[in-house]
């Protein structure tokens, strides 16, 4: 028996709360749905789908990465300074450039500024995709792409190209903890009250953005039971919740000065606050200062609604369009009764039955695609440049931090297997089966290296072949070279799904 159905054999002897899987056309489903695709690598120890691998998934904090990808990650201005000072220095080049008078120099100045601001942005969509392919802690990955999605927020609004890869990782740290630690980590992030325009939320002078934004997508959803003067309470709790880039403490009265709240840019300002009591969510919030957003945090993220909400995007997510609604109501209790554990929740969801029956029926959303592709046909070496990935995400309309809008990116299959987006991947798919495609060109190489993969190997011999329909296998039969085949493989249905 070959080393890898070895040990994907263990693998299946592992599994709990599923059948036993006798063919590893099963055991590979397993691997494509908990990580960000299977690999050609030969697998040791436990494999996805284990009690093993689970327990260790839900509970490292392991994310280093194989060298030469931990190498260039380490070089990154958004790993070696803190987030205060990039933004700060960003703040002042920009706000240097616009005082020059001279329209040459003023153009230079602000092209200069406006190369840094995305070389940062660059920096974070590299190392974000560095990790898919090569983290160990693929379900913290894969956890960390959903909660950017859901808590979205878009690079090229205001100065947040700045602060979206300190914001990233953020939403990594907590990706498997508590929701609520989750809710108060994006609440406090720049980029967010960036984003929603809550910097700019006063007494007075209120802004609902953020906090329609946190009932609407980010907690209980739509049509869940709270009420336009919720919104409009939760707003006036806010009001204060801000930014600021100034190191020294702003002037207001004596009385505010134990109030006010400061932690690296996040601000929370007594004086723009509104202290007059609230009524939200059916409870009454007594006007006391940042104490107020504690509170109407806790109420949220206790509320059932929020747990069906983000439990039903989990599922949706991971299983597909239209995941039980027997098994979203499991979910949803395991968020109630662990206080929002989203381990738990994930534990609950991927020990199902259902789950178990769903694996190779979701249709992978284009990062899903093009990550789950290099991996397939590269990941037994190590990508020197993330660069045409990033390329091919913008090409299928997905790319990393640019959706506009607060709702994030769609998680049904509608939204991703239109015509043009089908022939937008088989020309993606001609290039990763062709050639590396700049993959493994390192900056000032002069060409790339190797040549075009070798899908058909032991991988696919031992295992995925048996996952392929009979019009699949005719049409790979009659591939005229190597590359054409590949191609065809990675543009196959089968392989559109995980």
């Amino acid at each position: 028996m070959k080393p890898w159905c070895r040990s994907m054999t263990v693998m299946a002897a592992l599994l709990a709360g599923t059948p036993a899987l006798a063919d590893p056309a099963q055991q590979i489903a397993w691997a494509n749905r908990l990580t960000w695709g299977v690999t050609p690598v030969a697998a040791t120890g436990a494999l996805p789908g284990s009690d093993r691998w689970l327990d260790a998934q839900l509970s490292s904090s392991d994310a280093t990465l194989p060298q030469p990808a931990a190498d260039q990650v380490a070089q990154m201005r958004i790993v070696r300074e803190p987030l205060a000072q990039i933004v700060v220095e960003l703040d002042a080049q920009n706000r240097d450039s616009n005082a020059i008078l001279d329209p040459d120099k003023k153009k230079a100045a602000r092209d200069a500024y406006q190369k840094a601001m995305n070389a940062v942005v660059d920096e974070a969509r590299a190392r974000s995709i560095l990790r898919d392919l090569d983290a160990p802690d693929q379900l913290r990955e894969q956890m960390t792409w959903f909660w950017f999605n859901h808590f979205n927020v878009q690079a090229g609004k205001r100065d947040v190209r700045a602060m979206v890869g300190d914001y990233e990782e953020t939403l990594h740290a907590h990706a498997l903890g508590h929701f609520r630690d989750l809710l108060e980590a994006t609440l406090r992030h720049p980029a967010m009250l960036r984003y929603l325009d809550n910097d700019q939320n006063a007494a007075g002078r209120i802004n609902e953005n953020y906090a329609r934004e946190i009932l609407e997508l980010h907690s209980m959803g739509v049509g869940s039971g709270y009420s336009q003067q919720d919104v409009q309470e939760l707003a006036r709790i806010l009001t204060g919740v801000g930014v600021d880039l100034k190191p020294e403490t702003p002037r207001m009265k004596p009385d505010l000065l134990p109030r006010y709240v400061r932690a690296g840019l996040f601000e929370f300002n007594p004086a723009r606050h509104d202290f007059g009591d609230k009524h939200f969510l059916g409870r009454t919030i007594k006007g006391s200062g940042f104490g107020e957003v504690e509170q109407a945090l806790d109420l949220i993220a206790a509320s059932p609604a929020t747990a069906h909400h983000v439990s039903l995007r989990i599922a949706t997510v991971f299983m597909g369009d239209t995941p039980p609604p027997a098994l979203v109501d499991r979910m949803a209790a395991t968020f109630l009764h662990s206080h929002g554990d989203i381990a738990q929740v994930l534990r609950t969801m991927i020990r199902a039955r259902e789950f178990a029956a769903s694996l190779g029926g979701t249709f992978k959303d284009p990062v899903h695609y093009a990550v789950s592709a290099v991996r397939l046909a590269y990941g037994d070496r190590a990508i020197r440049n993330p660069q045409p990935v990033i390329n091919w995400l913008n090409r299928m309309g997905e790319g990393l931090y640019n959706h506009e809008t607060p709702d994030g990116y769609a998680l049904t299959s509608a939204a991703w297997s239109g015509p043009g987006q089908m022939a937008t991947r088989f020309d993606i798919a001609r290039q990763i089966g062709g050639g590396s495609a700049g993959l493994f060109r390192a900056p000032g190489a002069p060409a790339d290296a190797p040549a075009f993969p070798q899908l058909q190997n032991a991988l696919y011999y031992d295992g995925l072949a048996a996952t392929l329909s009979a019009p699949t296998r005719s049409a790979l039969g009659q591939a005229a070279s190597p590359q054409e085949w590949n191609a065809l493989f990675l543009s196959s249905p089968e392989f559109m799904r995980r």
